[in-house]
């Protein structure tokens, strides 16, 4: 049997996932599963417990090895449980020779059952050119940054990533060219700091200048999309792509966390309130249609109704559609797990209130597209997604196709066209 891989969390865990595959499979393993896990959250952390009982349970024989951000930061825990064959870091699983390590290791049935590098000791980032993606795959993920070099009170990430560093632009650009030409009509640049991208460069390049040399060298590419950003850092560049550039899609997803300054300085954010605000707006002014996602944490240690009221009024001050709310879970080993708690009844009910607005607002947005002309990429049969991210229920059309279509409804929940 081939490599199955289970994955957890992140656009980037699911762009790593096939190189895992490449490699793994490479390298012979056979009757493996490999779960690329999350560590962003306990509950994340525990659903990849659950799934890896689950799954010895249905392939008794198959053996597993656990990978991922939690394998890298509690890898003890993993190699603990009886399921797990073997515990390979989350640089280690990008490297083909860690495969080969773990072939050998189940092979000979010796060996340390934990494969696990110094993650703060890796510098360097070698592009890894996926090419396993199936063919006609309407979206695709294409790696440029891993890591964090900042310290979020809340985050446990850069203990299970490492520091920032980033792929040099001509292999970027080679990447995505190679992917356009396979015929995948959208692609999603990713990283775990996607802003910080290029610092450790020769020559510093941003983000905005790598956008910017995509669309200039690969005219091909239909549509460009740019995953979860940290506004604060976004630089000018990036800004001329998303006002002159009809290519780079009209969506933004930032890493906001709370609308409460005293908040935001105890997470150790580096923007305030007004910061948010005043960024919406610049970006909204360039190019109007732009939607906003964003990620808001329910409950961080010492929020108060008051605080909690102003992430609540954030969503409507910056426009924010798309909400992911992130009920606070303490992660051992960060400042924040040592402050004074909210308690979890209080928790649940604003990550509640968190969602109802959110859903609020995506239902306004929804309403707001009918009779408006979208260019709808078809992901799945029957469904497709605007250049604005949003969901559209539309039949008869090719998956992987581009298609100029009228909106002619909205359930709340999805758009008709």
């Amino acid at each position: 049997m081939a490599v199955d891989i289970v994955t957890f969390g992140c656009r980037l865990n699911a762009f790593e996932a096939e190189v895992i595959r490449r490699e793994a499979e490479a390298a012979g393993l056979d009757d493996t599963i490999v779960v690329n896990s999350c560590a962003v959250t306990n509950e994340a952390v525990a659903q990849a417990r659950q799934s890896i009982r689950k799954l010895k349970r249905e392939r008794p024989n198959a053996r597993i090895v656990v990978t991922g951000c939690a394998a890298q930061t509690q890898s003890g825990m993993f190699a603990g449980m009886a399921e797990v064959d073997r515990v390979v870091g989350n640089d280690d699983k990008m490297r083909a020779e860690a495969w080969r390590e773990t072939r050998d290791a189940f092979d000979l049935g010796a060996g340390e059952k934990i494969a696990v590098s110094d993650i703060m000791a890796v510098k360097e980032m070698a592009p890894h050119l996926v090419d396993g993606y199936a063919s006609g795959l309407p979206r695709v993920f294409v790696q440029v940054q891993n890591g964090c070099d900042h310290r979020c009170t809340f985050c446990i990430i850069p203990f299970g990533r490492g520091n920032s560093r980033s792929v040099p632009m001509g292999a970027v650009v080679e990447q995505v060219r190679n992917l356009a030409a396979r015929g995948h009509a959208e692609i999603v640049l990713t990283g775990v700091d996607l802003t910080s991208y290029g610092a450790d460069l020769p020559g510093s390049p941003k983000l905005g200048m790598l956008t910017k040399q995509i669309l200039r060298h690969v005219p091909e590419l239909k549509r460009l999309r740019i995953s979860s950003i940290d506004s604060i850092e976004a630089d000018s560049d990036l800004l001329d792509a998303v006002a002159d550039d009809s290519r780079l899609m009209p969506h933004l997803h930032l890493s906001l966390q709370s609308g409460d300054d005293m908040i935001l300085k105890r997470m150790k954010r580096r923007h305030s309130r007004r910061d948010a605000i005043a960024f919406c707006d610049q970006v909204r002014r360039l190019r109007p249609e732009i939607v906003f996602g964003a990620d808001i944490i329910a409950g961080f240690p010492t929020e108060t109704d008051e605080m909690f009221s102003r992430s609540l009024d954030l969503i409507e001050e910056c426009g924010l559609t798309f909400l992911h709310v992130f009920p606070y879970s303490p992660r051992p080993g960060t400042p924040a797990a040592k402050m004074p708690q909210v308690a979890g009844a209080a928790i649940k009910e604003r990550a509640k209130r968190l969602r109802a607005a959110g859903e609020a607002a995506l239902r306004k947005r929804l309403q707001a597209e009918i009779g408006l002309m979208r260019e709808v990429l078809i992901e799945s049969e029957g469904q497709g997604r605007t250049e604005h991210y949003l969901p559209v229920a539309i039949a008869g059309e090719r998956v992987g196709s581009v298609v100029p279509r009228t909106i002619t409804g909205s359930d709340g929940e999805r758009l008709t066209a």
